[in-house]
């Protein structure tokens, strides 16, 4: 396989090498979900500023190849061409794109996970492709590489990381959606070691013209059902593809059911072990949620391109409709969330390397990136829903800028809303992700993985007493450190009631979950936006001062819904003067001063229309 020509740089010895410039400070290594609890320095936080050559190099092949052999042949793609899918995937694999994540053992690339989310990112502009794309690098080749055995690893990696074997992944049923674990496809273990398979899955990308499937179902024998999962190629007798489901979006990608009667799988393609199915669904889906949001922040800042240039040309009553307030408006607004999600993005991708250089480890072992991937599942659900959601909302905006335009197959605005619409069901819905998130937390604390229930008690006690004395900080962003402080300790405060009113039956209370959520989406992002404009601010980027103004528009729209969250929550969880009291501390928490978001964002949207394109 070729590779994207990078790797370890090795000074010869008659060659004089430049003077070394002084290594970045090192990234803070937090547990999932501890930023809530604590402040970060900007300078520990991985930002798109960070970026080496390397990474950008890969970034750039990434580009050009959607713009030099996806886009051209978008059409025929979309007219159900599954040779041409077939061949384009084998270029990818031609340059490496397929084996990012893949150590060199097996003949990938072996790159850190700023590099593999880089590649998701950008892969953006493939439309329907990336759906292609993403079956093959993320929901097949991921769980070979974390989960397989030497011998399955050995034997269907290299072709997979080549695109001459395609891959699917095969989880959910016509009955088992959301629900993964009430599979009812089975398989029953034969005298010889080997399991019969029976049943079908439904919505699998690739469906239609993949040679090797990741498949789910339930071991069944006397001591009852065991979830698992299997390698099953198509080449064995008993698989089949139904029709190909026809989509609101994605046309150019195939989906289809995958059906299995008395499939034979020979007990050597058992992927993991019988009965831990789960572990491989839910790590790959962590990762593959968290490449999604790379994903959808890449389109978005396609799309914002798209708009600026067209705002740029139209004129309507005499000017370009740039130069209209209300356009201005949309501009800047779609620059702030999208710089937002970027930002957590980059922060929660540099501790997932972070924590996977900490750990001592073989290079070909995945214990290490396994385990990152697990601590950071909170930050994975919060990057899927968050890049899903400002996708969708820069989409919907990108047509309104387009006016009559964006609603016609002439220009692209169109596909690119049908095609990004599923991607709020895509890898989990957002519903089940807004649920999990608060989940997930509420659990470490329990388990005392993190101090959280403590720190809900000591936030009480502060709440009881004056309030502290706060330091003055006349730094550009210092009224947003404050504010999200504030912002983390309103969500402490929502989050300990609920604990302290529910308890264990805190994860049936769907409402007050899918609230929570939001806030922690909310201070996840606008930390990350802080965390980043300071980083910028403090080593003088060029756009330095246009990042300092969408993070502080981000948090002041920010402050507003998470303080009415707070409100809903509470008055959920609590009456009379129970809530009053509630009420009366939330007050005191969410004292922030607005600023004129509306000057700033005319900033962000003129600098856009004049460079042609998302400005960060």
């Amino acid at each position: 396989m070729s590779s994207l020509g990078v790797g370890p740089q090795r000074a010869s010895n008659n060659v004089v090498m430049p003077p070394t410039v002084p290594a970045p400070a090192p990234i803070a290594i937090l547990r999932g979900g501890e930023w809530l609890l604590r402040a970060t320095e900007p300078d520990a936080v991985f930002t798109p500023e960070r970026l080496t050559e390397e990474h950008r190099l890969i970034a750039r092949t990434t580009e050009e190849f959607v713009d030099k052999e996806v886009l051209p042949a978008l059409d025929r793609l979309e007219e159900k061409d599954w040779a041409l899918a077939r061949q384009i995937l084998r270029r990818g694999g031609e340059l490496g794109l397929l084996g990012v994540d893949v150590p060199e053992t097996y003949g990938g690339l072996q790159l850190d996970k700023v590099t593999s989310m880089l590649v998701s990112e950008h892969i953006a502009g493939a439309a329907s492709f990336g759906a292609t794309f993403g079956a093959q690098a993320n929901l097949t080749v991921l769980p070979l590489t974390l989960f397989g055995t030497e011998a399955q690893k050995r034997k269907y990696l290299p072709k997979l990381m080549t695109g001459e074997t395609v891959g699917a992944y095969c989880l959910s049923e016509p009955g088992s959606g959301s629900d993964a674990l009430g599979a009812k496809a089975r398989a029953v273990r034969q005298a010889d070691g080997s399991f019969l398979l029976n049943g079908e899955k439904t919505w699998i990308t690739n469906g239609g013209f993949a040679d090797l499937f990741i498949v789910f179902a339930k071991v069944v024998d006397d001591q009852g059902e065991h979830f698992s999962s299997f390698i099953v190629e198509r080449a064995f007798p008993g698989v089949t593809s139904g029709k190909e489901e026809h989509k609101m979006g994605l046309h150019g990608s195939s989906t289809t059911p995958v059906i299995l009667q008395n499939v034979r799988v020979p007990a050597e393609n058992l992927l993991g072990e019988v009965g831990k199915g789960h572990k491989v669904a839910f790590n790959v889906l962590n990762f593959g949620r968290f490449k999604l949001g790379a994903t959808c922040g890449g389109g978005a800042q396609r799309a914002i391109g798209e708009a600026a240039r067209y705002a740029a040309e139209r004129k309507q009553f005499g000017h370009p409709i740039a130069s209209f307030g209300a356009i201005k408006h949309k501009l800047g607004e779609m620059i702030v969330r999208t710089y937002a999600v970027e930002s957590l993005l980059y922060r929660t991708a540099g501790m997932i390397d972070a924590r996977v250089s900490s750990s001592v480890h073989d290079p070909a072992d995945q214990s290490a990136a396994l385990a990152a991937l697990e601590e950071y599942a909170i930050e994975a659900s919060i990057a899927k829903v968050a890049g899903s959601e400002v996708l969708n909302y820069v989409l919907d905006e990108n047509i309104q800028v387009h006016g009559g335009n964006g609603f016609v197959r002439d220009y692209p605005a169109e596909r690119h809303y049908r095609d990004a619409r599923v991607n709020r069901i895509f890898e989990g819905t957002n519903e089940i992700n807004r649920l999990l998130i608060p989940g997930m937390l509420a659990r470490h604390a329990i388990k005392g993985d993190l101090p959280l229930i403590a720190a809900a008690k000591a936030l009480q006690d502060e709440l009881m007493g004056p309030p502290p004395v706060q330091d003055a900080d006349e730094s550009p962003l210092g009224a947003e450190r404050r504010t999200i402080e504030a912002l983390k300790k309103t969500t402490l405060m929502v989050v300990g009631v609920a604990l302290e009113t529910y308890g264990q039956k805190f994860a049936d209370e769907q409402e007050v979950l899918m609230l929570a959520a939001d806030m922690l989406i909310d201070v996840y992002s606008a930390d990350s936006a802080v965390l980043r404009a300071g980083a910028a601010s403090a080593s003088s980027t060029a756009r330095a001062p246009l990042q300092v103004d969408a993070a502080r528009v981000f948090v002041n729209d920010a402050a507003i819904h998470v303080e009415g969250c707070a409100r809903q929550a509470l008055a959920a969880m609590a009456d009379g003067d129970t809530l009053r009291t509630y009420l009366s501390a939330l007050r005191r928490l969410s004292k922030t001063t607005p600023i004129n978001t509306v000057a700033l964002r005319r900033r962000l949207a003129d600098e856009a229309v004049s460079s042609g394109g998302y400005i960060f």
